[in-house]
């Protein structure tokens, strides 16, 4: 098995291989190029949208950690030789810590369904429902073929979308959730 030391260029080579895809537009993903019906009622998402979220999210979790000015000792010095020391925002452990967290950052996103291609996916509440609820508060019956208990319950587009990053990272994702 390799070290941590040897994996680490090859991971942040597959880093800066996904951050720049950040800058290129997003492919029309409307249901005509994606293969789906007008009418279907669940579109998983496809690998150019997964792929999307994880530079997305690994782009914000390296900035979230890049902050911090801390040194990781890595030994201790034996006879008066200094103790050496790597700082953590050039460490593999930020690597490791950063990619653990990537499956359940996903999850924080919800489906819009109000729009289009991969904007879609999208932190927060959709429009359609943040107006339902709001129908609901002020005492509106809204019927749905979901139940109401299941309306801020995560979509099958969001866990699809997590369980893709989970297996093509091979298990690594999986210690996140």
């Amino acid at each position: 098995m390799e070290s941590m030391s040897e994996l680490a260029p090859r991971c942040l080579l597959l880093l800066l291989l996904l951050l720049p895809l950040l800058l290129l537009p997003a492919p029309k993903l409307g249901p005509s190029s994606a293969g789906a019906e007008e009418t279907d009622w669940v579109r998983l998402p496809s690998k150019c949208e997964v792929c999307k979220y994880v530079a997305v999210e690994l782009k914000s979790a390296f900035e979230e950690t890049g902050k911090t000015k801390e040194v990781i000792d890595t030994g201790y010095g034996i006879l008066d030789r200094k103790a050496s020391g790597v700082k953590y925002t050039k460490s593999d452990l930020r690597l490791i810590e950063v990619t653990e967290t990537i499956c359940k950052r996903l999850l924080d996103y919800s489906l819009h369904k109000e729009r289009t291609g991969s904007n879609r996916f999208a932190k927060g509440m959709s429009e359609t429902f943040e107006t339902l609820h709001n129908l609901v508060h002020k005492g509106v019956k809204v019927v749905m073929d979901i139940p109401y208990e299941l309306w801020n319950e995560t979509s099958a587009e969001v866990a699809d979308l997590k369980k893709q990053v989970a297996w093509q990272s091979g298990g690594l994702a999986r210690r996140g959730t």
